[in-house]
C-alpha cells in the first residue's frame, strides 16, 4: 500500500492512538510500522487476533502484559558475546517473568474462553526457568546486584558495612566530642568517596589529615582526619573488590544468557504481538468499534460509518455501499456539506480493517480487500514547482491513472475543478469513464451539474449527495445515496434578504430543464426524509419488539425450569414430612397400645393420655417467625431514623442517630464523639418501653485499636485526618496514653500533629518520646 494515502487520510493519527494503549516499547515501535495487508487471509488472521484480544478484554480484563523495555539492543550485544549491565539483565529478567505469566494466563483461560489465533502465538513462547531463577536471586528490578549473587560479594559488603561503622564511630568523636567546636557543622559527609568532616579553615592544623574539598567561601574545609585515613583506605579497597566482583557476576550471568538469544528474541517478539493485539482491543473499546466482515469480492457495505478522529458528540454516521450494483459513486452538491469527510471516512475505515483493526461502524459491516487505495483530496498547489491548483490536481490524477487496476479504490475530491467549468466537467466525465474501463472502484465529489446526468446514465454508476436543510440553511452531513445534490443558492439568497425581483430574474437565466431537475431533486429529498423517519420509527419498534420477545422467551424458559424444579423439591419435602410423620405416629400409637395392655392390670393415669394426644397434635409444624431474633434485628434496622436511640453492638454503647450517609452507614453520636457506623452494628431501642440499661464500655484489651499510630510516608492532609480518627478511637477504647510516630523529615507532619493535639479538648499533655522509643520522631499523648 502506498504511503501517500496514509498521509492524505492522516492515518498516522490512528496509529498513534493505538500506540498509546501498548505497554511494551517494542510494540509501540511495531504499531507505527504495521503493514496495510492486501491479502484476504492475512487480514482475517489479524482481525481474529484482535477478536481474541477483545474477548479477553471483556471477560478477563485483557492480557496481563506489564511495561517492558525494548531488549533488542541487549540481545544483539549478547550475540556478539558482550557483557550486559545490571539494568539490561533486569529488563531481560522481566521479559522472562512476563513470558511465564502470559503462558500461565492462557493455560488457565483456555477452558473458559474460546480463542482462534492468540493461543497459536503463545505456543511459541519459551520459558527458561533455571536462568530466570538465577537472575531473580542475583539482580534487583533497578539493576542492583544483590548480596546473595555470590558468597564473595556478600562477604565484601559485610566488610564494607563494618568498616563504615568504624569510620562513623571514629568521626562521631569529632562531631560530638571536644573537637566539635572546630567544626562548622555537626555532620559527617563524603567527598571523593571518602568520609570527611567540615572543619573551620583556621583550625586546619588541629586535625591533620587530608583536605578533599572546600566551601565556596573558603571558610569550610572538608577534611579527612589522620585518624581515619587507614580506615578510609580499607573501605576504598573493599569498594574496589566489590566493583570487580559485581562485574564478574554480571558477565557470568551474561554468558549464561548467550546460548538462549534465539529464545529471548522469539519471546520478545511474541509478547510484543500480544501487546499489539491488546492495544487494538483497547482502542476498539474506546471508539466503540466492531469487527468487520472481509469481502474478497469488494462488496463494501459499511453501516453507520463514523470518522474515528472526529468527536463522538459531533460526528454524523452514514451508510456507505459500494461494489455490488455499482462501482462508481458521484457525489454532487455545494461546499461545506461533508463530502470530503465522507471520502476520508471510507478510506480510513478501509485502511483500519486491512491493518487488522475493528472499525467505527455497526456489526455486520463489510469491507473490501484493495491492493491499492489512491486519493486526490485537498489543494496541493506547489509554488516551488510553479504548479497551479489545477495542474497539481491533474499531475496527481495522471499518476493515479497509470497505477490503478480492478483491485484499486480511488477517492477524488472536486474532480476537474480549478479550470473552466465546461472543460472541467468534460475532463471529469472522461476521467471517470477511463477509471471504469480499468474496473476500479471510485468515489468522486464534484460541483458540476453535468455529472448528475452522468451518474444517472452510466451503467455501474450512482448519484449521491450530502443532505442540506433548506429550513435552517445548514448542512446535516447525512449521506443520501441515489439522490443527486441540488443548488441551494436561490433559497439561501432569499433567506438572507435578497430582493424577490432579483431572484426571479436569476431564475429566468436558468434553463427549464435545470429548474425541473432541481425541483425533482428537492421532491426526492423530501420523500427520502419522510421514508427515513418512518424507517427509523419502525426499526426502533422492531428492536423493542425483538427485545421483548427474547425477554419473554427467556422468562418462559426460566418459569418452566423453576416450576418443574420447585414441584420436584416440594414432592421430595412432602414425602420426607409424610414419612417422618408416619414414623412418629406409629411410635405414639405403639405407646398407646402398650398403655392399653397395661390398663388391664393397672389404671392409666389421665396426664399420660393427655401427653400422647399432645404428641399427635405436635406433628403439625409451624415456623415460629415471631420468635426469630434475626428477623427482629433486620426489622429494627429498617426502622432507623435520625434522632433515634440505638445500641452500637461493636462498642457495647448506646448512641443517637445523627445523619444517614447511605443504605449501609449512619453517623452516630456516642457521648462527645461522632462516628460513622455500619448498619449491621446498630440495633434500634424503643425509648418508651426500654428500661434503663447499664452502659458497657469495652476496655483497651478487647479493642482492636492499636496504642500507636504511624504517620510516616503520608501526605499532610491524610496524616492529620488519620490522627483525628485515631484519637477518637483511642478515647473510645479507654486508653490513658498513646504514641504518635511522625518521624523527623521536614518537620511539617510533627508540627501538624502538635497543633492538632494542642486544640484537642481530651488531651491532657504531650511530649516527645524517650530516646529509646524514637526521640523527637514520636510524640507520647496523655488523655484527661
Amino acid at each position: 500500500m502506498n504511503q501517500k494515502i496514509e498521509e492524505i487520510l492522516e492515518f498516522h493519527k490512528i496509529r498513534h492512538a493505538v500506540r498509546e494503549f501498548a505497554n511494551t516499547q517494542k510494540a509501540k515501535t511495531m504499531i507505527l510500522q504495521l503493514p496495510i495487508e492486501t491479502n484476504a487471509q492475512k487480514i482475517r488472521n489479524k482481525i481474529e487476533e484482535t477478536r481474541d484480544a477483545v474477548t479477553l478484554l471483556r471477560l478477563k480484563q485483557g492480557i496481563p502484559i506489564p511495561k517492558l523495555a525494548d531488549i533488542s539492543v541487549s540481545i544483539k550485544r549478547l550475540e556478539v558475546e558482550a557483557g550486559l549491565n545490571g539494568r539490561e539483565l533486569s529488563e531481560i529478567l522481566k521479559v522472562l517473568q512476563t513470558t511465564n505469566q502470559v503462558a500461565t494466563f492462557f493455560e488457565k483461560v483456555k477452558e473458559e474462553v474460546t480463542l482462534d489465533r492468540l493461543p497459536q502465538l503463545v505456543e511459541k513462547l519459551e520459558y527458561l526457568p533455571e536462568i530466570s531463577k538465577q537472575l531473580q536471586l542475583s539482580i534487583r528490578e533497578d539493576g542492583y546486584v544483590l548480596d546473595d549473587a555470590s558468597v564473595a560479594l556478600k562477604g565484601i559488603r559485610q566488610g564494607i558495612s563494618r568498616t563504615e561503622q568504624e569510620i562513623k564511630g571514629q568521626l562521631d568523636t569529632y562531631v560530638t566530642g571536644k573537637y566539635a567546636k572546630y567544626l562548622t557543622d555537626s555532620l559527617i559527609t563524603i567527598r571523593n568517596d571518602r568520609y570527611v568532616v567540615p572543619v573551620k579553615a583556621e583550625y586546619k592544623s588541629t586535625f591533620g589529615g587530608i583536605v578533599h574539598d572546600q566551601s565556596a567561601t573558603g571558610q569550610t574545609l572538608f577534611m579527612e582526619p589522620q585518624a581515619i585515613v587507614n580506615l578510609n583506605n580499607k573501605l576504598r579497597d573493599y569498594q574496589l573488590q566489590e566493583k570487580k566482583e559485581v562485574e564478574r557476576i554480571l558477565f557470568e550471568l551474561s554468558e549464561k544468557l548467550m546460548p538462549h538469544t534465539p529464545s529471548l528474541t522469539q519471546n520478545h517478539y511474541v509478547l510484543s504481538r500480544l501487546d499489539i493485539a491488546n492495544a487494538k482491543a483497547l482502542y476498539a473499546k474506546q471508539i466503540k468499534a466492531n469487527e468487520p466482515i472481509i469481502d474478497e469480492e469488494n462488496h463494501v457495505a459499511i453501516w453507520q460509518a463514523r470518522h474515528p478522529l472526529i468527536s463522538p458528540k459531533s460526528v454524523v454516521a452514514n451508510d456507505i455501499i459500494l461494489g455490488q450494483e455499482y462501482q462508481s459513486i458521484v457525489i454532487t452538491g455545494p461546499n461545506t456539506g461533508g463530502k470530503t469527510i465522507l471520502l476520508k471516512t471510507i478510506g480510513i475505515i478501509q485502511l483500519m480493517s486491512q491493518m487488522g483493526l475493528y472499525i467505527p461502524a455497526l456489526p455486520d459491516s463489510r469491507v473490501g480487500v484493495f491492493t491499492q487505495i489512491f486519493a486526490d483530496i485537498g489543494d496541493e498547489q506547489s509554488i516551488e514547482q510553479n504548479l497551479s491548483t489545477f495542474s497539481s490536481h491533474m499531475s496527481n490524477i495522471v499518476s493515479i491513472l497509470h497505477k490503478i487496476d480492478e483491485k484499486s479504490l480511488v477517492l477524488m475530491d472536486e474532480i476537474g475543478s480549478g479550470t473552466d467549468p465546461q472543460e472541467g466537467a468534460s475532463l471529469a466525465i472522461a476521467i471517470l469513464d477511463y477509471i471504469g474501463t480499468k474496473q476500479s472502484y471510485v468515489i468522486a465529489t464534484t460541483h458540476y451539474p453535468e455529472l448528475k446526468v452522468y451518474g444517472y446514465n452510466r451503467v455501474g454508476t450512482i448519484n449521491a449527495s450530502m443532505e442540506f436543510d433548506s429550513d435552517t440553511l445548514q448542512p446535516t452531513y447525512r449521506f443520501l445515496l441515489g439522490v443527486p445534490g441540488r443548488s441551494n443558492a436561490f433559497d439561501i439568497s432569499a433567506r438572507l434578504g435578497l430582493p424577490k425581483v432579483v431572484i426571479e430574474q436569476a431564475r429566468q437565466f436558468i434553463s427549464v430543464e435545470s429548474q425541473e431537475l432541481n425541483e425533482m431533486i428537492s421532491d426526492l429529498e423530501r420523500k427520502r426524509r419522510i421514508v427515513d423517519q418512518e424507517k427509523s420509527v419502525i426499526q426502533q419498534q422492531l428492536k423493542e419488539s425483538s427485545q421483548l420477545l427474547e425477554a419473554l422467551k427467556l422468562e418462559t424458559e426460566n418459569f418452566k425450569e423453576n416450576k418443574a424444579r420447585l414441584i420436584e423439591q416440594a414432592k421430595e419435602k412432602a414425602n420426607e414430612l409424610v414419612s417422618q410423620s408416619q414414623e412418629d405416629a406409629e411410635k405414639i400409637l405403639s405407646d398407646i397400645r402398650a398403655m392399653q395392655l397395661k390398663s388391664k392390670e393397672t389404671v392409666v393415669k389421665e396426664h399420660e393420655l393427655i401427653e400422647k394426644k399432645t404428641a399427635l397434635t405436635d406433628l403439625k409444624h409451624e415456623q415460629a417467625l415471631k420468635k426469630n431474633k434475626v428477623l427482629k434485628r433486620e426489622k429494627a434496622k429498617k426502622s432507623l431514623r435520625p434522632g433515634q436511640s440505638v445500641e452500637v453492638t461493636s462498642f457495647g454503647q448506646r448512641g443517637t442517630l445523627v445523619e444517614k450517609i447511605s443504605e449501609q452507614e449512619w453517623v452516630v453520636q456516642m457521648g462527645i464523639i461522632k462516628m460513622k457506623m455500619p448498619v449491621e452494628d446498630l440495633i434500634s431501642i424503643d425509648e418508651e418501653t426500654s428500661k434503663p440499661t447499664q452502659v458497657i464500655v469495652k476496655s483497651h484489651r478487647s479493642s482492636h485499636v492499636s496504642t500507636e499510630l504511624d504517620l510516616r510516608g503520608k501526605r499532610y492532609e491524610e496524616a492529620i485526618k488519620d490522627l483525628e480518627l485515631f484519637l477518637d478511637a483511642a478515647l473510645l477504647a479507654g486508653y490513658p496514653r498513646v504514641t504518635i510516630i511522625h518521624g523527623r523529615g521536614t518537620g511539617a507532619i510533627q508540627q501538624g500533629v502538635h497543633k492538632t493535639l494542642k486544640k484537642h479538648r481530651s488531651v491532657a499533655s504531650y511530649e516527645f518520646a524517650p530516646m529509646n522509643m524514637g526521640g523527637n520522631g514520636a510524640t507520647v499523648v496523655l488523655f484527661k
